[in-house]
């Protein structure tokens, strides 16, 4: 995960609804939940919907892993937006409480503070307010985006970012499958990737792989099992610690390869043994 709690004090979880797939008929899916769960520090710019740019005209949005102390969003003085995606006060659909933080934000006067409400009930939703387009990330080392060079901070904003920038496990987007990244922490490296499809039919291609030996990256890697985050399943592989990021992207088209070869195939009896297993190795993230 992308260690939220890290860079803010923890605050209660606000729920009104569980919304299973929340990110469902998005053009980039999968990204927008590995940026909410994998992804420490990452920005993408956003696009209003026709409407709401004749209401608002051309505005500058950036959708941002996290903001300081985890806000929801921010107007800088210039009138640029800012978009938290991993923030603490949340009911249970976050693509609702994307929207209500966008559309608030809309309405802030540049350089104020932005008023989010713990229950936005319901209402639009991200297809309604935003041009619909695969997500252009920029990946980055620190949260230095959060800063303007031209303008004064918040210094609550800088001590913020020192002390977030301490927590940024090393991450890499990986270019052989979308929303997948390498990661390292602590003394482990990884491979996390979203898988696009619905759960039961990637962990009937998931046991299929299993049952025939070809769930891992390659020798000397290790299946570590999966979570399942907003309706999409997540494998996770352990790899051997010295190795460059992107040297794993080969390898993981190779699965990749695989995993569309079995994906839809009925399983096997071998197959249905090793789904149980499987299974027992499943943790969900809300």
């Amino acid at each position: 995960m992308s260690k939220r709690a890290r860079t803010a004090q923890k605050a209660p979880k606000v729920r009104d609804v569980y919304v299973p797939l929340p990110f469902a008929g998005l053009a980039d899916e999968p990204e927008w939940i590995a940026l909410r769960e994998l992804v420490p520090a990452a920005t993408a710019p956003l696009k209003l919907s026709p409407q709401l740019v004749e209401k608002y005209g051309e505005r500058e949005i950036t959708l941002a892993t996290i903001l300081p102390m985890a806000w929801p969003a921010m107007v800088k003085p210039d009138g640029r937006i800012l978009l938290g995606l991993q923030r603490h006060v949340q009911s249970g659909d976050p693509n609702r409480d994307l929207t209500v933080a966008l559309l608030n934000a809309l309405e802030t006067a540049p350089g104020s503070q932005v008023g989010v409400p713990a229950l936005p009930g319901q209402g639009e939703r991200l297809a309604d307010v935003l041009a619909d387009e695969p997500l252009d990330i920029t990946m980055h080392e620190t949260f230095g985006f959060w800063l303007d060079e031209d303008q004064g901070d918040d210094p609550n904003v800088a001590a913020s970012m020192e002390s977030a920038n301490a927590a940024i496990a090393p991450t890499v987007k990986l270019t052989s499958a979308k929303a997948a990244y390498w990661t390292r922490m602590g003394e482990k490296s990884h491979v996390r990737w979203v898988l696009p499809d619905g759960e039961n039919e990637a962990l009937n291609a998931l046991s299929l792989l299993s049952a025939a030996g070809e769930l891992t990256l390659g020798e000397d890697t290790k299946f570590a099992g999966m979570f399942r985050a907003h309706g999409r399943l997540v494998p996770v592989w352990d790899l051997p610690g010295e190795t460059e990021p992107l040297s794993w992207d080969e390898p993981l088209a190779a699965f990749a390869t695989r995993y569309a070869g079995v994906l839809g195939a009925d399983l096997t009896a071998e197959a249905r043994k090793a789904k149980q297993g499987l299974i027992g190795r499943q943790l969900t993230l809300r």
